[in-house]
């Protein structure tokens, strides 16, 4: 028996299960492919052409098809089985304490989409709604000379970015905290990160198996997404230097966003799910938000 067998057998199980994908894979070619490389101990970066005729033991064969018999019967994501994840060829330990890692702000880091907005003076960054850590080890990594903190109002996704700012050895350079939104985040801040609860509650009743076995905390933004936005916005003009920017991820939320801030001038940045997923919002525009929003004399 080969790989290719293997692989082809997997993918046949995978499709005719009528799973979800989205957390690192987009169909069951590509997860069948992360499951049995991952079983087999072969590099997930390998070329599967010529790896095609790679003999595997009936053993082997044998823990493949476990795998794969759980991502079907469980429906959880295959890195809650596999407990690793990738963002921007970086690997991150996550469990279902966090949800898996899968932010466009990575993808923006690593281009450097918004570089264009920071400056000698950034120094201090916030990722908030941390979750397992891998934006803040991904900014660690990016710029060398700032300090990182990462704030969460889970404990349960904390101890899982712990393992995480460990792994990668940013115990000097990433600090962690529990925070409910800016509550003990004073800073103040240069950039903030931040992906944030912003399903809506629609969408929440529609999720698939797969995402309903992430934590709920991390995922529900209230009835149009915009509960914890609408703090955020609210609370971060007085903690953000006048130089100091916010990116921000809203998924598939833009129609609720724009209907919930009409006025606000944000800049959306391209990331490879096109141009309405992550924006960007200056300390001049979140302030005249608020000056807007201020009760008038």
């Amino acid at each position: 028996m080969t790989l290719q067998d293997i692989l082809a057998g997997a993918i046949a199980r995978l499709d005719a299960a009528g799973l979800a994908y989205g957390h690192g894979t987009i169909n069951a070619r590509d997860e069948a492919a992360w499951l049995v490389l991952w079983q087999l101990g072969l590099p997930l970066d390998g070329d599967l052409d010529e790896m095609a005729e790679t003999p595997v033991s009936e053993d082997d064969a044998l823990a493949v098809a476990e795998l794969i018999t759980r991502r079907i019967e469980t429906r959880q994501p295959a890195a809650y089985l596999t407990h690793e994840a990738w963002l921007q060829g970086v690997s991150f330990y996550v469990d279902q304490r966090a949800i898996v890692p899968r932010s466009f702000i990575a993808e923006l880091i690593a281009d450097g989409g918004f570089d264009a907005w920071l400056s000698e003076d950034t120094h201090q960054v916030l990722d908030l709604c941390t979750g397992n850590g891998s934006l803040a080890v991904l900014a660690a990594l990016a710029w060398p000379d700032v300090q990182v903190t990462g704030a969460d109002l889970s404990p349960d996704a904390l101890a899982v970015a712990r393992i995480n700012v460990d792994r990668h050895g940013l115990q000097d350079r990433i600090a962690l905290i529990e925070s409910d939104g800016l509550a003990q985040c004073p800073g103040p801040w240069d950039l903030v990160l931040c992906n944030p609860p912003y399903v809506n509650a629609q969408s929440m009743n529609a999720l698939p198996a797969e995402y309903r076995a992430e934590p709920e905390l991390a995922l529900a933004g209230g009835t149009d997404g915009m509960d914890f936005v609408r703090a955020l916005l609210r609370d971060l003009p007085a903690r953000l230097n006048p130089h100091g920017v916010l990116v921000l991820e809203i998924g598939n939320e833009r129609a609720h966003f724009e209907a919930a801030f009409p006025q606000l001038e944000a800049v959306w940045l391209p990331t490879s799910a096109g141009e309405d997923q992550v924006l960007l919002l200056s300390f001049e525009a979140l302030s005249a938000l608020n000056a807007s929003a201020a009760p008038q004399p």
